[in-house]
């Protein structure tokens, strides 16, 4: 039978890895950790677990530490993940058959949790993080496996809270700026420097990276369906809305069957037409057009975005969208679609309709 170990960086992470350690104990036989330099009590919680811990001195390269953490590893398959994340959903014995062929990536599910709008969301997205024994990892921050072996979707969901923390820009962006000196023609990194800008509110310098990145990406990259929406978001901050229109028309034949890219027009034609009612006022059937749209789609579970995108949230923007235009009868109808879901907004606004 094959051998599987978590493999970890730590640096003071006493707030989670406790819940990240127990929820995985049953489906790994090792814990390998390699600690940063914790000032609090990460170590003890980790060694608790029965975790083999290795000090690892900071060169500011991700990729570097987590190789350095794999070479301590001896078994055939190694699973990678941060303190803040934790199994949700799977075991090992549903692994249990992929896990006889090394000759091949596994990528899992990973259900991040964010602040928008005074209101948690949440991003479906597919990680590799099974990886057999001698894949390492490349690039100094947002680091990615080296290899092309083939990738399978494994039947494992992890939830994620890091993000609903500090924004970890400040100490991202020297990096990435550093690394974008040896590789200035690189689309992923010009991408991540971009969306650690936005995240930070600087638009109108991420918007500049955007521009680079779009000018090099690779349309068949993996990250090209939510780098090129992240983009249309952040020229939405600044109001460019011509460049945004003209990067929908471009890229609307390739991500139109996604929820959140629809979600996205829907939100992008109602700021368009507000901009200027007169000269926009051709394109006010797309809004309406787009939300229905995302729920046409629904919720794929392949399509990695932001969840509700095809289904409770669509429906509560048509709701909104159907109340302002006057229809009570269609506004009800999708606010109690969107309550179905319990979610919250939906269901404040049918109780003000009510009363």
């Amino acid at each position: 039978m094959k051998t599987l170990n978590l493999v970890m960086i730590v640096k003071n992470e006493e707030r989670c890895l406790s819940r990240c350690l127990e929820s995985i104990k049953s489906l790994v036989d090792d814990i390998i950790i390699a600690d940063t330099g914790s000032s609090d009590s990460t170590k003890e919680i980790a060694l608790s677990f029965g975790a083999k811990v290795f000090d690892y001195t900071w060169k500011n390269d991700f990729s570097d530490a987590r190789n350095f953490a794999l070479s301590k590893s001896d078994s055939d398959w190694n699973l990678i993940l941060d303190a803040d994340e934790y199994l949700a959903q799977g075991s090992r014995q549903d692994i249990l058959e992929f896990l006889e062929n090394t000759e091949q990536l596994g990528a899992i599910q990973i259900k991040s949790s964010y602040m928008d709008n005074n209101e948690i969301n949440y991003g479906i997205g597919y990680m590799t993080r099974l990886i057999p024994k001698g894949i390492h990892f490349i690039r100094k921050i947002h680091e990615q496996i080296d290899s092309n072996l083939p990738i399978i979707h494994l039947p494992l969901n992890f939830d994620h809270d890091g993000y609903l923390l500090a924004n970890k820009g400040d100490r991202n962006l020297p990096i990435l700026l550093d690394e974008l000196k040896d590789k200035p023609n690189d689309s992923y990194l010009l991408y991540q420097i971009a969306i650690t800008l936005k995240n930070m509110s600087r638009f109108k310098e991420a918007v500049t990276y955007f521009d680079e990145f779009y000018k090099l990406t690779n349309k068949n990259s993996s990250f090209y369906k939510n780098s090129v929406i992240e983009y249309i978001y952040t020229l939405i901050e600044i109001e460019d809305f011509e460049k945004a229109l003209n990067i929908i028309d471009e890229v609307k034949l390739i991500l139109e069957k996604y929820a959140d890219f629809n979600f996205l027009c829907g939100i992008f034609y109602m700021r368009l037409i507000l901009s200027d009612i007169v000269k926009y006022q051709n394109y006010l059937p797309l809004i309406e057009k787009s939300y229905l749209k995302c729920l046409e789609i629904g919720e794929i579970p392949q399509h990695q975005g932001v969840y509700g995108c095809g289904s409770f949230k669509a429906s509560y923007n048509l709701g909104t969208w159907y109340e302002v235009s006057g229809n009570l009868q269609l506004s009800k109808k999708y606010y109690e679609l969107s309550a179905k879901s319990e979610y919250k907004p939906a269901i404040d606004r049918l109780l003000q309709i009510k009363l």
